[in-house]
């Protein structure tokens, strides 16, 4: 029977970020933060930290910005070895990713 209180999370914040990235490429922070349950300012950090790694690059669009998701990139965790980013995405997202 599972829990009935949240205690962890299957993802971590950087991978949830990613992935509603890869499903609305034009979220803002606030919504990322509301949806995933962390602050805007967490967000943000998040995002940064996407960017500078290179799993996401950010164009400006008017007011708001536009984020593209590097798919080809290979997943940062030793138990992924060989495991790219698409692949973690195609199953968490499916094949309507933008």
């Amino acid at each position: 029977m599972p829990p009935t209180t949240k205690s962890w999370n299957f993802l971590t914040n950087h991978a949830q970020v990613l992935v509603l990235i890869a499903q609305d490429p034009g979220v803002r922070l606030r919504e990322l933060g509301e949806k995933i349950g962390i602050t805007e300012r967490a967000a943000h950090s998040i995002v940064s930290d996407l960017t500078a790694a290179g799993y996401i690059s950010r164009e400006r669009r008017g007011r708001r910005n536009h984020y593209t998701v590097r798919a080809d990139l290979p997943v940062p965790d030793s138990l992924a070895r060989g495991r790219k980013i698409e692949d973690v995405l195609d199953i968490l997202v499916g094949q309507d990713r933008g």
